[in-house]
């Protein structure tokens, strides 16, 4: 029947750029190493964009993926959502960059801001649109060019950060990816603790905000680290429980890319093998936005997502927000 078909996921798309920044490569600007980077990130390389390259940039080549993979053109799209903390500017929208570069005619789009749980945000939204019969065929991207706000004096943040984008169609299907439900979570009192201070109403550019590098992201690590393995655990737990799964229903966690050890930890208290979370935080650190699509791209080309498998997306960020969703395969 047609009315029991429900938002899904019809394509997939990724982009990163070329150039690799590497642990020995960062060695040579600060004062770290390859060992200590590993030990306690699990990061080994990251992908940087050329000069010139911008976020709309990086987030055009992921969507013209996910729009090939889905079978769509730029006529069908009548919704683009870009999740994003590096715009091309501050306004307008980066959606609206895209919107123009993708050619499509008859598509709204906006922004969110919701750090490293943006994808799924966004997600939700577009789902809620395609599910609402708002929009027919979604757009949600994360976009991140990270290197832009990274401040490579800083050697506690500066090992952590990549670019790139990944991008998924979302329309009613009876036969692709199902997504069963998204939950959303945010706790503003912990905001300062991943913050990019300068250029907004608070801090606007001046030349003190450039002198105090408040330009780039600044970022209480042990605070964010307790906090994240918290708030993910019990938000995994929460999800299976609202969807009536047990935790080993759950074929595979595909969680943000933060910290492997951050995802260690969380898999650990939730008892569940590692094999069940898919990591690629080695070779392209903490991407924000794009890390959960990024993530969900490649599990499919690595055979990790078998139809009918229950999957599960986990994110938090700054903000602070987390954020789930249990897509059936």
């Amino acid at each position: 029947m047609q009315h029991n078909h429900r938002a899904s996921i019809t394509g997939i798309g990724s982009y990163l750029p070329n150039k690799i920044l590497s642990n020995y490569d960062l060695e040579k600007m600060i004062d770290t190493s390859n060992e200590w980077i590993v030990q306690r990130t699990g990061i080994r390389e990251r992908r940087i964009v050329d000069d010139g390259v911008i976020t709309s940039d990086l987030g055009v080549q992921a969507s013209l993926r996910a729009m090939e993979d889905a079978g769509v053109s730029a006529q069908d799209i009548d919704m683009i959502i870009t999740s994003t903390i590096t715009p091309d500017h501050i306004f307008p929208a980066t959606s609206c960059y895209l919107q123009h570069k993708l050619g499509t005619p008859k598509a709204g789009a906006f922004d969110i801001l919701a750090a490293c749980s943006g994808f799924i945000y966004a997600l939700a939204i577009g789902e809620s649109f395609v599910n609402s019969g708002a929009g027919k065929t979604v757009l949600v991207v994360g976009a991140e060019c990270l290197s832009k706000i990274t401040d490579y004096k800083d050697r506690s943040t500066c090992v952590l950060f990549g670019d790139g984008a990944g991008a998924v169609i979302i329309q009613k299907s009876a036969t692709k990816h199902e997504i069963l439900s998204t939950t959303l979570v945010a706790d503003g009192s912990q905001a300062d603790v991943l913050i990019m201070p300068g250029g907004g109403s608070k801090y606007p550019s001046s030349p003190e905000t450039i002198q105090q590098r408040a330009h780039y992201i600044q970022f209480k690590g042990k605070e964010v680290f307790k906090l994240a393995i918290n708030n993910m655990t019990n938000l995994i737990l929460e999800t299976a429980e609202k969807n009536s799964l047990k935790l080993e229903d759950i074929d595979l966690i595909i969680p943000h890319q933060s910290n492997m050890r951050i995802i260690e930890a969380t898999m650990e208290r939730l008892g569940l093998p590692m094999e069940k979370a898919f990591v690629n935080i080695d070779k392209y650190g903490n991407t924000s936005s794009a890390s959960v699509p990024i993530a969900i791209d490649e599990a499919r080309k690595e055979g990790r997502l078998k139809r009918g498998d229950i999957v599960m997306l986990v994110a938090f960020g700054g903000g602070l927000t987390w954020g789930s969703s249990v897509i059936r395969w």
